[in-house]
């Protein structure tokens, strides 16, 4: 008898989730945790927080405001979202978040609204740029404590909606182990929460003086903890996989261990890791450092879990390769974003000046 022959055909496939979706996973991401680290001086009132709280939640209106275009780019007939609300599928998380990011962004838009209404008011009053404007955005500038918790409480519960739905999509595809774990939901919040606070301490940093120093060293102790706890998520996924306790994680170690490419990538993201807990720890006071080494951990995750995990092949053997393009779904598309967060950026620090945002009372222009 002749043995039978069996011929293993390997096809190459494009990415399905371009940049676009992780420029949406950050943005979205650091919107949520710049909101949650507003919350300790603008709801709690904790004595120090206001300045910093003001500016975090900046952060968290600019980046909130910017990440849906992201999300529609992605979607490669941004016409068709209205799809997702006139075919609801109650089991797709994604039809799921449709409807969380608007109760998100609403709750955060009355919530900074309501914040920054004395500023505008104070701002319009001492002849601040577009004066005229401000008074009429802040609508006679009074201070409303009840309105502004409750919009403050709509706002969380839209940040946990999309936080669950944002990890929880990705880990339900069971045919990625990368990314098949419970695992990915946690180290996306913390990392999240850490680009937040790390966007909210380069603003700190750009303010006259180099800004609030005991703030600084408070957000510096806060990052440093969301760092410790995204190394034990990721001991905790390496433990899982090298134990054999979990299949789904020894199946994904096995899947990216033998990769030169994953291999400096893991090595760079927990040397990443380590040096900016060491520096927030030791030197608190470094706030432009840390700052940008967070934002990019939170973005170097986020590409390579989204990026790199579409270059392990579904079936077959080998990896694919992804190489990014100079055209709207690549390098364009994102300094697009980029430029949009800018203008954002821009239009609002012209109404409320960032030196006015950070001081503890809001005063100067």
């Amino acid at each position: 008898m002749n043995p039978d022959i069996v011929e293993t055909v390997n096809v190459a496939r494009e990415v399905a989730w371009l940049p676009w979706a992780v420029q949406y996973f950050f943005l979205i991401g650091l919107s949520y945790g710049a909101f949650l680290v507003s919350l300790p001086g603008l709801v709690f009132r904790r004595e120090g927080w206001l300045g910093i709280s003001r500016l975090a939640l900046l952060a968290a209106l600019v980046c909130g405001l910017t990440a849906p275009v992201a999300l529609l780019a992605d979607l490669h007939q941004p016409g068709r979202f209205w799809h997702f609300y006139a075919y609801f599928t109650p089991s797709s998380w994604m039809s799921w978040g449709a409807f969380f990011i608007p109760v998100y962004l609403t709750g955060l838009i009355l919530y900074a609204w309501l914040a920054f209404r004395p500023l505008l008011a104070r701002h319009a009053d001492e002849g601040g740029k577009l004066a005229g404007l401000a008074r009429r955005l802040a609508y006679g500038g009074h201070e409303s404590r009840n309105a502004l918790v409750a919009a403050a409480l709509l706002a969380f519960v839209g940040a946990a909606l999309v936080a669950l739905y944002t990890g929880v999509e990705v880990m339900l595809v069971r045919a990625r182990p990368l990314w098949h774990t419970p695992l990915l939901p946690l180290q996306f919040f913390v990392t999240a929460l850490a680009g937040g606070i790390g966007l909210a301490l380069l603003f700190n940093r750009f303010l006259p003086g180099h800004g609030d120093a005991q703030a600084t060293r408070r957000m510096a102790s806060a990052l440093a903890a969301t760092q410790f706890g995204a190394l034990v998520v990721g001991a905790v996924w390496l433990a899982l996989g090298l134990s054999g306790l979990s299949p789904t994680h020894a199946e994904a170690l096995a899947q990216v261990a033998p990769s030169a490419n994953w291999q400096v990538s893991a090595i760079w993201a927990v040397a990443a890791t380590v040096v900016t807990l060491a520096i927030a720890w030791r030197r608190p006071g470094s706030g432009l450092l840390i700052g940008l080494l967070a934002l990019h951990s939170a973005w170097m995750m986020r590409w390579t879990i989204f990026i790199g995990g579409q270059e392990v092949p579904k079936t077959g053997a080998g990896y694919y390769s992804y190489q990014l393009s100079l055209g709207p779904e690549g390098l364009m598309g994102i300094v697009g974003t980029a430029g949009l967060w800018i203008f954002l950026f821009v239009a609002l620090t012209t109404l409320l000046p960032l030196d006015r945002l950070g001081r503890a009372d809001g005063a100067g222009a």
